[in-house]
């Protein structure tokens, strides 16, 4: 079979999910439908609809689109069976019920952002990031009944780099994991899919390595933690959602700061954990058990984000704080 016969039908919504999309159109592959979420109301009153970035691209290449808001909903079923795929392919998208993934005769794959079977979740990049990994990657796998842990296709390494942000990774996974998709399908066109259990990958569950979905609370530094756990927790949220802590003034009040850039300057100290040391012009420096965490990036609660020096030219007086 040619690419240009095989009816693929592809579901995904962030922007993570149009480079594989865009891969696929501007490659020649056949892809007859899209399937994304519904619009979602933005602005200060919500009285605006706004189409996921897939939606959008869907759009200006005259694809059809497709918005359940409901996976199992009849009137949904009919109209995918009607766009006869294939294939599917889902990127960045939403666990989906078997009656959907099992639907075309090649099956459903789905581009994952990590190594499976580690880091299976919805946020795979941050928590690689997060936990310090020297190395991460795409994977392809046939979707099954448990999220993230069907048969591996294909996988692309990448290193990660002890000055990488998840903003940084998550750029080259996104093409790379384009590329794996359009390589993925040649695959399965060519008969030479070979896939692979992940249980043959590890030999017991306590050495895989979660991804769960990340909230404000999960994004609060503590400031006990090693030097280098904090280096790497908040370069695993930067640029977003963004690593936070509170800037305690002499008086007790509190106010919010969000930190995107750090350095690790290791040193033994008898400084109290989480005091602040400055020069009021150049440098913020915090105290950790091992060591200083020097602040490069920062955001205070209702300011824009910006670097230290200039941070400091309007918070001369921060030396007398603490963080917490």
């Amino acid at each position: 079979m040619e690419k240009k016969d095989l009816r693929i039908v592809y579901m995904g919504t962030p922007d993570f999910a149009v480079e594989s999309l865009r891969t696929l159109v501007e490659g020649g592959y056949n892809v007859v439908g899209v399937i994304t979420m519904p619009d979602k109301p933005v602005g200060r009153h919500g009285s605006v609809l706004q189409g996921s970035p897939v939606k959008e691209y869907a759009l200006s290449q005259n694809l059809p689109v497709l918005q359940p808001e409901k996976l199992k909903d009849e009137t949904f079923l009919d109209e995918l069976r009607a766009l006869k795929a294939d294939l599917q392919i889902v990127v960045a998208f939403r666990m989906l019920p078997e009656v959907v993934w099992n639907m075309p005769r090649f099956g459903t794959f789905n581009l994952h952002a990590s190594l499976l079977p580690q880091y299976r979740g919805a946020a795979p990049i941050n928590w690689a990031v997060i936990n310090g990994d020297t190395e991460t990657g795409v994977t392809t796998f046939f979707l099954t009944h448990e999220i993230d842990t069907g048969k591996i296709i294909r996988q692309k390494h990448l290193p990660i780099a002890d000055t990488d942000n998840v903003g940084n990774v998550h750029d080259v996974l996104m093409k790379m994991g384009a590329g794996l998709v359009t390589e993925t399908v040649d695959l399965l066109l060519a008969g030479k899919v070979d896939a692979i259990p992940q249980e043959e990958f590890f030999k017991d569950a306590s050495e895989l390595r979660p991804a769960p979905k990340i909230f404000k609370d999960t994004c609060r530094i503590d400031w006990n933690q090693p030097l280098k756990k904090i280096y790497d927790f908040i370069r695993g949220l930067s640029p977003y959602p963004a690593a936070w802590t509170e800037l305690v003034a002499p008086d007790g009040s509190r106010q919010a700061l969000k930190i995107y850039k750090t350095e690790k300057h290791p040193a033994s100290h008898s400084d109290a954990i989480g005091s602040i040391h400055t020069d009021a012009k150049s440098y913020i420096d915090i105290a950790v058990v091992d060591g200083y965490l020097r602040l490069l990036t920062l955001q205070l609660a209702g300011k824009k984000r910006m670097e230290v020096k200039d941070f400091l030219n309007g918070n001369k007086q921060i030396g007398g704080y603490t963080i917490d």
